[in-house]
C-alpha cells in the first residue's frame, strides 16, 4: 500500500510545486496544438489584444485610448560628443531601476491615535507582510509606536486633512515606484494575495478608481465615490493627474467623510467615477454583520471577497484571517486533486503510458543514481532512537526537530489510513516497528514506516496487524529571500592571534598573505595580536619570544613601502577568543569588517570575496568550515606525495572539512559590539562565562542575526596537531580533541596503517 501524505510546516508545499496558471483559459493540459495555417482563435484574439482584456468599452486602457502605452519600447539614442572628455558610464544598482520596472502594489492603511495599537496592529500581523510594502498613516503619533510597523504621522487628526496628506505623500515619495496604490481603513480585513492578483490583470497605464461604488449624499448625480471601509485602488497615472488639484480640492470641497472628499475631487477635476468592474475584473467585497461569526460564514460573496468591513475589534480580525486561511487551504487542496486527476487522465498519451505516472502524482520521480557513489542512503529510526548520528555514533537518542518530525508523520499516517478505510475499518497505532527516511533533493523527505496497528471493525472486533506505508514531505517552491545589498569592494580587516607555540607557522601565513593580497593590491589590512603568558611578559625587555615574527613583519613593510602591519600585545593566562576580540573591537570603527583568522589559514582572494558577500551588517555573520588536510605521515607513510597533489583540486582529496573548529569568522564590529552588550548582564552573574564561550557562541545566543555556517573549499589548512588548552570550557576542549583525532586520516587510511603495523608486528 502506498499512502500519500502532504505535510507542510508553514503552508502547503505541493500547490506551489504545481504552480500552473489556473486563472488562464489556456491550460497546457487541455490545449490541442495544430500546425500549418489553420485558424487559431486564441492567436487571432491575442493579435487583437483582447485575450486578457475585458469586453466593450473596458478595453480602452488609458484616457487617450492607448492601453498599451507602457509596453511600447522606448529607444534612448546615445550620442558621443567628440569635444567633451570621455566619462565613465555609471550603472544603476538594480536592473529594474535601469529598465524602469515598478513594483505592482503599495498598501496604505488609514489609522488614528485611538486604534493604532489595536486594529492597526491586527492588520499588520495578519496581512501587511503579504503586500510588497505597507504604510500606516495617522494624524497624531501615539506615545508608543508598535514595533515593526511603518507609521507616518501627518500632525493633524482631521479625517479630510489626513486623506489629503496621505495622497500627497504617496505621490511624492512612491509615485514613480509603484503601479497601483491601495487605500483602506484599519477596520478593514484585506486578502492581500487576491488584491495582488487583481492588479496583476489590470493595465498599468490607465486612470482607474476602483472599489465599492457609493452614492453621494442626496443621490442626485450618477457619479459614484469609493467607500473607504472596503478599500479602493488608485492607479499611478491617476495619482499623477490628481496631484496638481489636491490643494484646490482641500480648499474648495467641503466634506466630513475623507473617502467622499477624495471621490468628489477625482470626479470634479478628472471626470472619473468609482467603478466596481473593469476589464472583466470585479472588485469583490463583503459587508460583515454586527454579530456575525466568521467560522459560520460560508456564502459565495464572503468566500470570494477581497475585503471585509467593518471589523470592530482585533480579535475579530484574527478570526477572519483564520477563516480565510482555511478557505484558501481548501481551494489549494482542491486544485491539487483536480490537477492530479488531469495528469492521470492524460498519462496514457505520454510515451511511458500509465506506467510513467509517478507517486505522488504531479511530483518529480525519485532520484536515479548513475553510479554507486550517488546512491542516497536510507536512515533507520525507531520512536526513541535514530541510527545515523551527526557525530558519527551508530545510535543516538531522537530529540528536538527529529522527534517532532517522526511524531508528525506517525499521526498523519494513521489519519490517512482511517480516511481511506473508514467506515469499514478504524486503526489505532500500537507502535512503530521500523522506520526509514531519506532526503531526495529532487522531491523532498521520503519515509517508509512499518506500523503495528490495531484494526477495529464496525462490529467491534479488533486484531493487531502490520502495515507498511510510504509517505513524502515534498519540497516547496524555491523562494528568493531578500538580502541587503553587499559589495566586493569592502575592506577586510584580518585579525591574526599568535601564541608562542604558533609562531613557527607565521612565516608561511605571511608568504601567502603577501602573494594573495599585497601583490594583487587587494583591499585588505592585517593586524597581529601577540599573546604573552605572564612568564614571557615579565621577560619581554630581555628576551622577546615574538622578536622573530616582528622582524618578518618589518621585512614585509620594508619591501612594500606603503604597507603598515600593526601589532597589539596582550598578556593573559587563558587566551579566550572573547577577551581578545574585546580588545580588538575597541581599537577599530564600528563599520569594520573583521576576518578572524588563524596562523594555519591560507588567505586568498576567493575566500576574501566570499567573506565580504556572506557577512552582512546587522543581518548575517559568516563562520566558514575550512578544509583540513590529513596527516601526511598517515596518508603517504613511506611514499612521497605526487606533484599533482599540490594543487587544490588534488589536496581536497586528502583531507576533510573540519566542522569542529570555529576559529575563522567574518563579521562586522557593530554586530559584535551589539551582541557583547546583550551578554553583559549574564557576565555579572557568571564571571567565568567569557572563558567558556567563543565568538560563535556569542553570536548564536545574543546577536539575533543569521549565523551562516558553510563549507569553504577555498580556505585550506595544512595538517597540524593543535594544542588543546584544558582551561577552556569542556565543550571547546572536546571539540579541539575531536578535530585532532579526525584530522589524522580517513578510515581507509587509518585501517591501512593499522593493517601494515599488524603485519610488521607479526613478522
Amino acid at each position: 500500500m502506498r499512502l500519500s501524505s502532504v505535510l507542510a510546516l508553514f503552508r502547503p508545499a505541493l500547490p506551489l510545486i504545481l504552480g500552473l496558471s489556473l486563472g488562464c483559459s489556456l491550460s497546457l493540459l487541455m490545449v490541442s496544438w495544430t500546425q500549418g495555417d489553420a485558424d487559431d482563435p486564441c492567436r487571432d484574439e491575442l493579435a487583437k489584444g483582447g485575450l486578457f482584456l475585458g469586453r466593450g468599452d473596458d478595453q480602452r486602457g488609458g484616457r487617450d485610448g492607448t492601453g498599451d502605452v507602457d509596453f511600447q519600447p522606448r529607444i534612448v539614442p546615445y550620442h558621443k560628443d567628440p569635444n567633451k572628455p570621455h566619462k565613465k558610464v555609471l550603472r544603476t544598482r538594480y536592473i529594474h531601476t535601469e529598465l524602469g520596472i515598478r513594483e505592482r502594489l503599495l498598501a496604505g492603511v488609514l489609522s488614528s491615535r485611538a486604534t493604532l495599537n489595536t486594529l492597526a496592529v491586527a492588520v499588520n500581523r495578519t496581512v501587511a507582510h503579504h503586500f510588497h510594502r505597507t504604510f500606516f498613516f495617522t494624524g497624531l503619533r501615539s506615545p508608543k509606536v508598535p514595533h515593526g510597523m511603518a507609521v507616518i504621522a501627518h500632525g493633524d487628526d482631521r479625517p479630510v486633512w489626513l486623506m489629503y496628506e496621505t495622497v500627497r505623500h504617496l505621490h511624492q515619495h512612491y509615485g514613480s515606484e509603484y503601479d497601483w496604490f491601495l487605500l483602506a481603513q484599519d477596520d478593514t480585513y484585506m486578502q492581500a494575495d487576491r488584491l495582488s492578483e487583481l492588479v496583476g490583470h489590470l493595465g498599468a497605464g490607465q486612470d482607474l478608481y476602483m472599489g465599492r461604488a457609493e452614492e453621494f449624499i442626496g443621490g442626485e448625480e450618477k457619479a459614484r465615490y469609493c467607500h473607504g471601509g472596503y478599500g479602493y485602488l488608485l492607479s499611478r497615472s491617476l495619482l499623477a493627474r490628481l496631484q496638481p488639484h489636491l490643494d484646490t480640492c482641500r480648499n474648495d470641497i467641503l466634506s466630513v467623510r475623507p473617502d467622499e472628499w477624495l471621490g468628489r475631487c477625482i470626479i470634479d477635476y478628472l471626470g472619473l467615477s468609482c467603478v466596481e468592474v473593469h476589464q472583466g475584473m470585479t472588485y469583490r467585497y463583503f459587508e460583515l454583520g454586527k454579530n456575525a461569526d466568521p467560522e459560520r460564514e460560508d456564502s459565495l460573496p464572503f468566500r470570494n471577497a477581497f475585503t471585509v468591513h467593518p471589523v470592530s475589534d482585533p480579535n475579530l480580525m484574527y478570526r477572519l484571517h483564520k477563516r480565510f486561511s482555511q478557505i484558501e487551504l481548501e481551494r489549494t487542496y482542491q486544485q491539487i486533486q483536480d490537477l492530479q486527476m488531469q495528469i492521470s487522465n492524460l498519462s496514457h498519451l505520454t510515451p511511458e503510458g500509465k506506467a510513467g505516472v509517478t507517486w505522488p502524482i504531479g511530483l518529480n520521480s525519485p532520484f536515479k543514481p548513475k553510479t554507486r557513489f550517488e546512491v542516497i542512503n536510507w536512515d533507520y529510526f525507531t520512536e526513541e532512537h535514530i541510527y545515523s548520528c551527526t557525530d558519527g555514533s551508530p545510535k543516538c537518542e531522537m530529540r528536538g526537530a527529529d522527534r517532532a518530525d517522526v511524531g508528525a508523520i506517525l499521526e498523519v499516517a494513521v489519519e490517512r489510513l482511517n480516511e481511506h478505510y473508514q467506515p469499514q475499518l478504524r486503526f489505532r497505532k500500537r507502535r512503530l516497528l521500523n522506520g526509514y527516511r531519506r532526503f531526495d533533493p529532487t522531491r523532498g523527505m521520503e519515509y517508509v514506516l512499518d506500523l503495528a496497528l490495531e484494526a477495529f471493525t464496525q462490529k467491534g472486533r479488533s486484531q493487531v496487524i502490520a502495515k507498511r506505508v510510504n509517505l513524502l514531505r515534498p519540497l516547496s517552491a524555491v523562494e528568493i529571500i531578500p538580502m541587503p545589498y553587499v559589495t566586493e569592494a569592502t575592506r577586510v580587516q584580518v585579525i591574526l592571534p599568535v601564541t608562542a607555540q604558533d609562531q613557527d607557522f607565521v612565516g608561511n601565513f605571511l608568504d601567502m598573505y603577501v602573494t594573495n593580497t599585497l601583490d594583487t593590491h587587494d583591499n585588505v589590512l592585517l593586524t597581529f595580536l601577540f599573546i604573552y603568558d605572564p612568564f614571557d611578559a615579565q621577560r619581554v625587555s630581555q628576551t622577546d619570544v615574538f622578536a622573530g615574527v616582528k622582524s618578518m613583519i618589518g621585512e614585509v613593510e620594508k619591501r612594500y613601502g606603503d604597507v603598515k602591519i600593526p601589532w597589539i600585545s596582550v598578556k593573559t593566562e587563558v587566551p579566550s577568543q572573547v577577551k581578545l576580540m574585546d580588545i580588538i573591537s575597541k581599537k577599530h570603527p564600528v563599520d569594520t569588517l573583521f576576518f578572524l583568522s588563524s596562523v594555519w589559514t591560507e588567505v586568498n582572494a576567493d575566500f576574501l570575496n566570499r567573506c565580504r558577500m556572506n557577512a552582512i551588517s546587522n543581518w548575517q555573520v559568516f563562520f566558514p568550515v575550512h578544509f583540513q588536510e590529513y596527516n601526511p605521515a598517515v596518508i603517504y607513510r613511506d611514499q612521497q606525495p605526487s606533484a599533482s597533489s599540490t594543487f587544490a583540486s588534488e589536496s581536497l582529496r586528502d583531507g576533510h572539512f573540519d566542522r569542529h573548529v570555529f576559529d575563522e569568522a567574518c563579521f562586522y564590529n557593530a554586530d559584535y559590539m551589539s551582541a557583547r552588550t546583550k551578554m553583559a548582564a549574564d557576565i555579572l552573574e557568571n564571571e567565568e562565562l567569557m572563558e567558556s564561550m567563543d565568538v560563535y557562541d556569542i553570536f548564536v545566543r545574543y546577536s539575533g542575526l543569521h549565523v551562516f555556517r558553510a563549507v569553504e573549499p577555498a580556505l585550506i589548512q595544512k595538517y597540524v596537531r593543535r594544542a588543546c588548552n584544558p582551561r577552556f570550557s569542556e565543550d571547546i576542549y572536546h571539540r579541539c580533541v575531536l578535530s585532532n583525532l579526525e584530522s589524522l586520516g580517513s578510515r581507509s587510511h587509518l585501517a591501512m596503517a593499522l593493517f601494515e603495523q599488524e603485519q610488521a608486528n607479526s613478522t
